[in-house]
C-alpha cells in the first residue's frame, strides 16, 4: 500500500469517534468481520489505528478504497438526529391519532424511544409503553417485548423511513440484557466483555485430581482435560459470553419407518416438538458442560452457533 494512501486512511480514522469506529468500518466493508474481530477496540486509539493500518496494508488498500471511507465518514456526519425524531413521530401520529413518543439520546450514538400506544378512539396507555433503542447509521433497533403485535409493522415502518435504511433487520434473538444483545448483533462480544487471563497453562490450573491416583490415570485425565479445554476455547473463546436466558428449538420431522402399515409413517402432518434450554446465563452454562464432564466435546453446532447466527429461536425441518 502506498504511503500516501496509508496516511490518508490514518487521518480519516483518527477523525472518527472511537464509539462509532466499528459501525463505520462495517459500512466501509473493506475489512472482513474476521479481520475486525482481531482488533481490540478497547485499547488506546493510536494502537487501534496502527492495527487497522496494518490490516489495510495486508489487503493492499487503494486510493479509491480510502476515498470511499472518507465518503462514508461524511455520510455519518450528515445524519440528523432531529430529523430522525420528527420523521419517526410524524409516521406514528399519522397512523394513530393518539400516541405519545418520547426520546432520549445517549453517548453511544443511540436514541432511546418510549412509545405509549392508543387508538383512534382511546388515549395512549402510559402504563404499558414500548421501549426501543435505535443505533444511528445501522439497520438495527432493539425493542421491548411489550409491543402490541398489531403495532409491530407500524413500528418497523417508522424506523425504516426515519433511519433512511432499506429495511430494519429482524432477528430471532431475545434477552433482557441490552449490552449482550448489542454485543451479539454487532459481533463485539470478544471485545466488549472483559477477557479472562488465559496466560496460565492448563497444567498449572487445578484439575481436581487425587494425588494418590495411579500416574497412568492421571496422565490420561490430563490429556483428556486438555483436549476438552482446547475444544471449548476454540468454540467459545477465552472470554465471558453475552448473557442470554434461553434458546428455543422447534423441530418438524416426518416419521420414517421400514415397516408397512405404520400409523406414524402414514401420517401426512409432520411430527412437531419444542425444546427449550434455559439458564440465568445460558451461553456460560453451555460453555461449562464439557469441562464439567456433563457433555462430550465438541457440543452440537445447534448449541454453539447462537452468537454467530445471532439468534436464539431456531426452526429445524427435514431437508
Amino acid at each position: 500500500m502506498d504511503e500516501t494512501v496509508a496516511e490518508f486512511i490514518k487521518r480519516t480514522i483518527l477523525k472518527i469517534p472511537l464509539n462509532e469506529l466499528t459501525t463505520i468500518l462495517k459500512a466501509w466493508d473493506f475489512l472482513s468481520e474476521n479481520q475486525l474481530q482481531t482488533v481490540n477496540f478497547r485499547q488506546r486509539k493510536e494502537s487501534v489505528v496502527q492495527h487497522l493500518i496494518h490490516l489495510c496494508e495486508e489487503k493492499r488498500a487503494s486510493l479509491n478504497d480510502a476515498a470511499l471511507l472518507d465518503i462514508i465518514c461524511e455520510d455519518v456526519d450528515l445524519f440528523d438526529m432531529k430529523q430522525f425524531k420528527n420523521s419517526f413521530k410524524k409516521i406514528l401520529q399519522r397512523a394513530l391519532k393518539n400516541v405519545t413518543v418520547s426520546f432520549r439520546e445517549t453517548e453511544e450514538n443511540a436514541v432511546w424511544i418510549r412509545i405509549a400506544w392508543g387508538t383512534q378512539y382511546t388515549k395512549p396507555n402510559q402504563y404499558k409503553p414500548t421501549y426501543v433503542v435505535y443505533y444511528s447509521q445501522t439497520p438495527y433497533a432493539f425493542k421491548s417485548s411489550s409491543t402490541l403485535r398489531r403495532n409491530t409493522p407500524l413500528l418497523g415502518q417508522a424506523l425504516t423511513v426515519a433511519s433512511k435504511h432499506h429495511q430494519i433487520v429482524k432477528m430471532d434473538l431475545r434477552s433482557r440484557y441490552l449490552d449482550s444483545l448489542k454485543a451479539i448483533v454487532f459481533k463485539q462480544y470478544n471485545q466488549t466483555f472483559e477477557t479472562h487471563n488465559s496466560a496460565t497453562p492448563l497444567q498449572e490450573r487445578s484439575l481436581g485430581l487425587d494425588i494418590n491416583m495411579d500416574s497412568r490415570i492421571i496422565h490420561e485425565n490430563i490429556v483428556e482435560k486438555e483436549r476438552v479445554q482446547r475444544i471449548t476455547q476454540e468454540t467459545f473463546g477465552d472470554y465471558p459470553q453475552p448473557q442470554l436466558e434461553f434458546a428455543q428449538y422447534k423441530l418438524e420431522t416426518k416419521f420414517k419407518s421400514d415397516l408397512n402399515g405404520s400409523i406414524l409413517a402414514e401420517r401426512e402432518e409432520p411430527l412437531r416438538c419444542l425444546i427449550k434450554f434455559s439458564s440465568p446465563h445460558l451461553l456460560e452454562a453451555l460453555k461449562s458442560l464439557a469441562p464439567a464432564g456433563i457433555a462430550d466435546a465438541p457440543l452440537s453446532p445447534l448449541l454453539t452457533c447462537i452468537p454467530n447466527k445471532r439468534k436464539n429461536y431456531f426452526k429445524i425441518r427435514d431437508k
